[in-house]
Formats: structure tokens, sequence, C-alpha cells
């Protein structure tokens, strides 16, 4: 029997766009938005500082937004930021990893808040040097589980293909789904939690690498569809964004993350380090007590969240980073974990090199 070397995470690298939303310019933008329309806004506006968040990054800058902005206009700067960030992202995984656009042998990119056809990737492969033999393999609608999720097929394309080197993008420009026109409470939270931002991660099989993939899962509960999504219409996508995620959390994640770790033979118990999606202060807080963690074991991705907002898919893998830059390094066994539209969970367990 054949036995190959475990798929490597080499790199992990993020980026971020120019623009600096600050939570008071954001509280001020819904204000001048939502209230005078709104007569629920002033009980829905303490989120902006419940949130945890105190500032995010932004593809364009705060007074674009209080305005009509058709399809159009939003997809040309999701085409624009989406590209740039998404070079930016592997350029500095490639560095990090020591390794050159050309060695790349398949890519992975994940997005959901924009419409890209040809994909991203597709766009940027002459600007960053991919082979014209390169395998893509885009993504759409996993919103904020996707970066997990794709750290997950990723892995499965670089185990099948021992040797090849496999890139992964996750590209989120969630502020350009802000829709200040509708009179919700989905769009009044979307605008006190949502920021933009990309990651890319390097993997091949190997002997070195900051951790090895273990296993990877999910879990997808059955009549949950309206937790999470998007709306289309004729300025864009809407948010669906049910407040109820806390709770949800608290009550069903422990078992589904059971299920997924006694699938790869593991229990919660044998994990060093919960790495999770920080998708907003209360959803750490659910999970912190669901997964019967002490308090503030989820220290880095409310520092991920105050400084980055919520940028769905990207934001697990930036608190992946931050746990890899610091001077200890990754765990013995870390599980990377995130929820998304569906309703699911996703899950990437990692250990040690």
């Amino acid at each position: 029997m054949l036995h190959y070397a475990p798929v490597q995470l080499l790199s992990v690298a993020t980026a971020v766009p120019p623009f600096v939303i600050t939570q008071r310019e954001a509280a001020d933008l819904a204000h001048r938005s939502f209230a005078h329309r709104f007569s629920d806004f002033e009980r829905l506006v303490k989120v902006f500082e419940s949130s945890g968040i105190r500032k995010r990054h932004a593809v364009r800058p705060v007074d674009w937004y209080p305005r009509a902005i058709e399809w159009p206009e939003r997809t040309d700067a999701y085409l624009e930021a989406a590209c740039d960030l998404f070079v930016a992202a592997t350029q500095k995984a490639l560095d990090e990893a020591g390794v050159a656009a050309a060695d790349i042998d398949a890519v992975v990119t994940v997005s959901s808040t924009g419409i890209a056809t040809p994909s991203i990737e597709a766009r940027v492969s002459s600007r960053i040097g991919f082979r014209p033999d390169i395998e893509r393999v885009p993504v759409f609608g996993l919103g904020c589980a996707g970066g997990v999720s794709g750290l997950s097929i990723a892995s499965r394309l670089a185990a099948g293909r021992p040797g090849c080197l496999v890139l992964l993008v996750a590209v989120e420009l969630c502020t350009l789904a802000f829709r200040l026109d509708k009179l919700t409470k989905a769009n009044v939270v979307a605008t006190a939690l949502f920021g933009d931002g990309a990651a890319a991660c390097l993997l091949r099989t190997g002997d070195e690498g900051i951790a090895a993939v273990e296993m990877s899962g999910q879990h997808t509960w059955p009549d949950t569809l309206s937790i999470m999504g998007w709306d289309v219409d004729p300025q864009g996508l809407g948010v669906i964004f049910d407040r109820a995620i806390p709770p949800f959390a608290q009550e069903n994640i422990a078992s589904a993350v059971d299920a997924v770790l006694a699938r790869g033979g593991l229990s919660r118990s044998g994990v060093d380090r919960f790495a999770c999606h920080p998708g907003g202060t209360k959803v750490i807080e659910a999970l912190e007590s669901a997964l019967s963690l002490p308090a503030h074991s989820l220290d880095d991705e409310r520092e991920v969240l105050a400084e980055y907002g919520n940028m769905s898919a990207p934001t697990a893998l930036f608190v992946l980073e931050r746990l890899a830059s610091t001077g200890r390094g990754l765990p013995e066994r870390t599980l990377l974990t995130a929820m998304g539209p569906g309703f699911t969970a996703s899950c990437v367990s990692l250990t040690r090199s």
C-alpha cells in the first residue's frame, strides 16, 4: 500500500483594501440613512456599540455609500477590488512560502459577495503569472463558511495529486452589499458588522509546513435556509441575516462539531485550540459557552473582529494567520471552524508539523 506524505499548509497571508471605516463613521452613516425613515432604528443602533468592532476596511470611502447604487456599479467595484485583493494576498502567500506563481498547479477561489464570469483567478492570471494549464476551481455561495470549506477543498485537491501546489484564495467585499435603500433590521446590522478583505493559503503534500491538514468535514442543518444568505434585486445583493444566529450556535454547534470530529476518529477533548470565525461578539460568546471553553479562549477572534469586522469567508483565515504568526505558533491540534449559509458548519483539523 502506498503511503503519501500529509498535506501541509505552507503559508497563510491576508490583505485588506485601503479605505478604513471606523465604527463611529459606520454608525453615522447608518444614522443618516435610516434614522428618519425607520421607526425601530434607535433600538437597533445599539448594535454598533455592542458589536466589538473598532474599525473595518472597505474598497470604497465611506461617502461612496449613502446613495442609490445599482447592480452594474457595484459589480464594477467588485471586479476591480476583488482582483487587486486576490493578487495582494496571493503574492504575500507566495513570498512566505518561497515559491512562484508559475509553480501553482491548482487554484480554489472562494467568493460570495459579487458575480464574476470569467471568475477572479482567470482575470488576474497573466497579471500574477499563473501557468496556462493551471486548474481553476471557483466556489460561490458558502458565505462565512467559505474560507474553512475552501481550505478543505484545496487540501483534498493537494492530497489527490501528491506534490502539486494548490492555492486557496478567499476574497469578500461585504461592504458592496450595504443596502441603505432597504429598511430592514438585517441591513442595519450589516452596516454594523461587515468589512472587506482577502486571505490566501498554499498547500502541498510533504513533511514541512505551518501545519498538516489532518481531516475536515461539514454539517448542514435541515430546514435552515432562511438563517443567512442573499436576496437579489435590481440594485444588487441584499443580505438575509437572522439575528438568531448566536442562540442557534449555542444550541447546535457542539453536537455538529462532535459529529465531524467523530468521523475522523477525534473528539473535542483532543483539540488544543478551537479557531473560530468571529461572526460577532455574541457569536463568539455563544461558541465559548457551547464548546465549554474557558472565558477569553477566543480573544484572538475578538481582536480580529475588532480590527477588521466580519469579512465573511476570509475572517477565519485571518484568525489562523494571527495564531500561526505568534511566537508559539499553532498548538498540537487546532480545529478551524466557521458557520455559513445552508445553514452549515465547516471544520478543518490542523496538526503541528
